[in-house]
């Protein structure tokens, strides 16, 4: 199995484009050791030709842009993407749908409650039906037992949707009434060699039903927003708190690197960076931190094989 970060920061991207926050000024100025990164989205392969892409990011022309295997060329007009899945709805995981409208109609993956975001509040799917019928949308369940599905594009590939604790988008019809559903992640098994994935860029709480597939997977990659619970208010760019935006914060009792640390098979990466995070400084104390405890931090051209 073939992993390719495409992109690996929050919403906003970094540096974000409005933002002086310590990272993105110190990063302009040059004075930060940091890579940039776009926005958060993998594209996951067997054959290396196929490939099927987790999230659509605003980002997601110059992503393709950057990895050749996205461009097969096989024919006049061409693409590598055979299939895309959506893990929520969030602005930053879909709006790039509309950058890919002259590769319509697009097999599109996506649980019931996205389907519902993503025809009304931010109906993009409605959009899309002016170009070659949009989209085929196939449904994801989170039902227990009815939640695996194979995407026929890539069927050496068993996908798993697990729904996690977080948050609708603020536009969401539902915002402040969540649904199983809202939010998943995504075990990914090779059926040739039974390694797997486990992708969670959105985790506000890992819930008991999470912890043995997380325990058992070969490789984790999953949310690394936020350092700690206030860093958007402490950083003077916002008013909530992580637990508010679904996200569990790094740091602290309960964080993150306290859960990771329990667990012994995984490689862990943390991916869905915020451009307020310290641990994008790679000289910083958080850095380090993050890194002594066996801990990897995603960068946009991460190419991972298990």
């Amino acid at each position: 199995m073939k992993i390719q970060v495409l992109g690996s920061a929050a919403g906003g991207g970094f540096p974000q484009w409005n933002c002086n926050c310590r990272n993105c000024k110190g990063f302009r100025d040059g004075t930060l050791n940091a890579k940039a990164r776009t926005q958060s989205s993998i594209a996951v392969s067997v054959n290396g030709e196929d490939w099927i892409l987790f999230n659509t990011s605003p980002d997601i022309l110059a992503q393709l842009a950057a990895f050749a295997p996205m461009q097969p060329a096989r024919q006049i007009r061409d693409t590598g993407i055979a299939a895309i899945v959506f893990m929520d709805s969030q602005i930053d995981h879909t709006t790039g749908l509309l950058m890919l409208r002259e590769g319509c109609p697009h097999e599109v993956w996506c649980t019931d409650m996205v389907y519902q975001d993503l025809t009304s509040g931010f109906p993009v799917f409605n959009m899309l039906t002016h170009w070659n019928g949009g989209i085929k949308r196939n449904r994801i369940s989170v039902e227990p037992g009815e939640n695996s599905f194979v995407v026929p594009q890539v069927p050496e590939l068993k996908l798993t949707a697990i729904p996690l604790r977080s948050s609708a988008p603020p536009y969401s019809p539902h915002r402040n009434d969540p649904h199983p559903g809202d939010n998943i992640g995504i075990l990914i098994e090779d059926t040739r060699t039974g390694k797997t994935l486990f992708y969670a860029p959105g985790l506000g709480k890992i819930d008991p039903h999470l912890d043995p597939m997380m325990s058992n997977a070969d490789c984790l990659l999953v949310d690394g927003t936020l350092w700690s619970e206030d860093e958007m208010i402490t950083a003077g760019v916002g008013d909530k708190l992580g637990v508010t935006m679904g996200h569990l914060p790094q740091s602290g009792e309960g964080g993150m690197i306290e859960y990771l640390d329990t667990l012994a098979k995984p490689r862990k990466i943390l991916i869905h960076i915020n451009n307020t995070n310290p641990i994008l400084d790679e000289d910083s104390a958080e850095r380090q931190e993050v890194e002594a405890h066996g801990i990897e931090i995603a960068y946009d051209g991460m190419s991972i094989e298990l």
